[in-house]
């Protein structure tokens, strides 16, 4: 909460003769298919006269190999983009337990959590940058425009897999994403015979948890996917009390072959703990208040979310693709809390401020429509996309301009007492944004051995802010932006692969739909990234590892003007180099290994700050929430005969919680374990220890650099899975 102020085509469909039916399918397929008729081009959609080969892989096929959703728009392979793109699959969330979709997000390379109760909990950093206008957040490809996050989905039930691109995506997915995009990509209707399953949770701090899901092909035409879920704990701080409920829900419909329609819904509703933190006490974090919350006893917090989605495919010929999606999204949040805590020496006391009420009502329409080609340029393999989005967004907040005080407690006996503003709870503003964007992508075999991948998007805004208190309209802007890319790879040998890439992209100054009048005379802030990296899969696809280097410079940042502290100006740069390595390997028959470390080196380039009304510079220094380290290491081992025992770390290093570089929140490493029995085929009872040996750790700083949020402690869970 800031204050500003492809899927593949289906398997067993049936072929009719019947002229009638497929008259009326190519009816149907033109209706909805409206949108993606400028794709059509007639040189590239005659029908091929040989198919294509089609290769089975074995289980044993490295995961560089298998196509990705999110790096690009051509559904290359890993191994085939010019980028950093990791995979988190299905099989890894189960093995590792994070029911928090933040928690498994972060167990991939270099990305680390910054989510507290006032960005929506979804607040990532990546190569250097961070929050949500930097570290794009996607749902099945989707991305909501917002100004405090994404607060939906947010536990993994219902999730087949996570795609993680780092580096910036603004040529695929637009501003906003200079450090890395998340996809979060549900489980989708399957061909396969109908299956249900069911899993139980119980664990410490009041954890317990129970979830249905049920997929399959319910005739030659139609199949479905449901997932529900629900969620609650009494958290690791007092009153730290949490509840979710989500459902997600498709339908597709495969009249012939070659088209499908899939309509989709979701909806969660979250009140996640009301917890801002644990202020320093005379400059230092005191253990006797580690799980003390200083927040009012009546405070609420509350998200309610809605995505519905009408997805088409249609594949004319062996080498044609047109996707279209129509969504819609809806949003509602809703924060009463004192926010706002400081130690105050001369009386010992906890100084409470910052009584906020805040809601955001945000609603979100859009198509997106993009058409894949795959032919030939000047005698090679060439694949081309070409596409556009467009969507309306309304964003209307309502707020007591963040005023009052709760009082002041004792730091080890707080009485959080209740919640009091005398400045009316109202409709202040609302902004509107209209949007589109135009993008292609381009991948030309230059030899067998060395591809050309080439990418360009131009995105234009129209921005307009209602005052509701005054009844005048406060400012109206536009904005157009546009982000290239250009990359290489060149097969050194069977398996191994060395890729290079340049790009550009831009960010926003802050998020869109909470965009400030005094903001919105300032435009996007832009970076440019070079990356080098290699690629290999060894032992027949059974390991992986690829190691990535990058420089990424952001230019335009609001740095204040060393002539005037009061005024801001667009002029500062920050950058980031860094190292990233994965790996991934069949030790032996039994043991599997996943590990990941990054290396980052950041620093504000030229950046100023006004410090009691004065000019400081914080050239040199390292942003906040920035570590210099991270690393993650998950190791499986087939023990027995149905029995697994598994276990990882997670190292986070040392992280500024101000930009002076004063306040220093430590390193810290955390390990998990894990020990599975799987009872029958269809049945398995996992116990889980996280934080096994209670490390003691902060995860970020909220409002004041010396409000500082407390990590998870220890915990266990034990939970049955079982399938029918």
């Amino acid at each position: 909460m800031t204050r500003s102020i492809g899927p593949a085509m289906p398997e067993g469909i049936v072929h009719t003769s019947s002229s009638t039916f497929l008259q009326r399918s190519r009816q149907t397929r033109a209706v909805v298919l409206l949108p993606m008729a400028f794709a059509c081009s007639a040189s590239w959609g005659q029908a091929s006269t040989t198919l294509d080969t089609v290769t089975v892989r074995s289980s044993g096929d490295s995961a560089l190999e298998r196509p990705l959703a999110t790096g690009s728009r051509l559904d290359l392979s890993a191994r085939d983009t010019p980028a950093s793109v990791e995979v988190i699959t299905r099989e890894q969330l189960q093995a590792r337990g994070d029911n928090s979709l933040v928690d498994a997000i972060t167990r991939s390379t270099g990305i680390t959590s910054l989510g507290h109760p006032g960005n929506s909990g979804s607040s990532l950093s990546a190569r250097g940058f961070t929050d949500t206008t930097s570290v794009m957040r996607l749902y099945d490809g989707t991305r909501q425009y917002g100004g405090v996050g994404v607060s939906f989905p947010f536990d993994t039930w219902s999730v087949d897999r996570i795609e993680v691109l780092r580096g910036p995506a603004s040529v695929i997915y637009g501003d906003g994403a200079i450090g890395g995009v998340i996809n979060v990509i549900p489980k989708k209707p399957t061909r396969s015979p109908i299956r249900n399953e069911v899993q139980a949770t119980v664990g410490t701090d009041g954890k317990r948890g129970l979830a249905f899901g049920s997929g399959g092909a319910i005739n030659e035409h139609w199949s479905y996917r449901l997932d529900a879920s629900g969620d609650r704990s009494d958290g690791w701080v007092d009153r730290g009390d949490s509840s979710s409920r989500t459902l997600s829900a498709a339908l597709r419909w495969d009249p012939v072959q070659d088209f499908s329609v899939q309509l989709s819904h979701a909806l969660g509703r979250q009140k996640p703990m009301r917890y801002f933190g644990t202020p320093l006490i005379n400059g230092v974090q005191d253990p006797a208040v580690r799980e003390r919350n200083y927040n009012v006893a009546d405070s609420r917090i509350q998200y309610k979310d809605r995505w519905t989605e009408l997805a088409a495919q249609w594949t004319p010929s062996s080498n044609v693709i047109v996707r279209s999606k129509l969504y819609h999204i809806a949003s509602d949040r809703y924060w009463r809390n004192a926010e706002t805590y400081l130690y105050n020496a001369s009386t010992g006391l906890i100084d409470r401020s910052g009584n906020t009420e805040i809601a955001h009502d945000q609603t979100q329409t859009g198509n997106t429509t993009d058409a894949t080609f795959s032919g030939s340029l000047f005698g090679r393999k060439n694949q081309v996309s070409l596409g556009f989005d467009v969507n309306r967004a309304a964003f209307q907040h309502s707020n007591n301009t963040y005023v009052g005080s709760s009082g002041s407690v004792d730091p080890y006996n707080p009485d959080p007492g209740q919640y009091t503003s005398s400045i009316p709870f109202i409709p202040r503003y609302r902004n509107k944004a209209e949007q589109y964007a135009l993008f292609a992508e381009d991948r030309l075999e230059m030899t067998d051995r060395w591809s050309l991948v080439a990418g360009a998007r131009f995105d234009h805004t129209n921005l307009s802010r209602q005052d509701l208190v005054a009844g005048t309209q406060a400012f109206k802007r536009s904005y157009s932006n546009a982000g290239w890319r250009l990359g290489t790879v060149y097969q050194l040998h069977p398996g191994l692969s060395l890729y290079a890439q340049a790009s550009k992209a831009a960010d926003p100054v802050s998020g869109l739909l909470m965009l400030s009048a005094a903001n919105a005379a300032f435009d996007v802030s832009t970076g440019r990234q070079f990356e080098i990296g290699l690629k290999q899969s060894f032992w027949e696809g059974k390991g992986d590892w690829t190691l990535a280097m990058y420089s990424i410079t952001k230019n335009n940042l609001l740095t204040r003007d060393p002539a005037n502290p009061a005024l801001r100006i667009q002029v500062g740069q920050r950058s980031s180099k860094g190292m990233e390595s994965t790996l991934s390997m069949q030790v032996a028959k039994t043991v599997r290994l996943d590990a990941n470390v990054a290396l980052l080196k950041a620093r504000y380039d030229d950046f100023s700050e006004s410090v009691g009304g004065v000019t400081v510079s914080r050239n040199g220094n390292v942003p906040t929430d920035v570590p210099e380290r991270v690393a993650n290491v998950w190791v499986g081992w087939n023990l027995a005969s149905n029995w697994t025992l598994s276990g990882g770390l997670r190292h986070v290093g040392k992280r500024y919680a101000d930009n002076a570089n004063t306040l220093k929140l430590g390193a810290y490493t955390t390990f998990d374990m894990a020990l599975q029995w799987k009872a029958t085929a269809d049945t398995t009872l996992t116990l889980r220890g996280f934080n096994v040996l209670d490390k003691h750790y902060f995860s970020t700083a909220y409002y004041t650099t010396t409000q500082w949020l407390v990590g998870e402690g220890r915990r266990a869970e034990i939970t049955l899975h079982h399938r029918f």
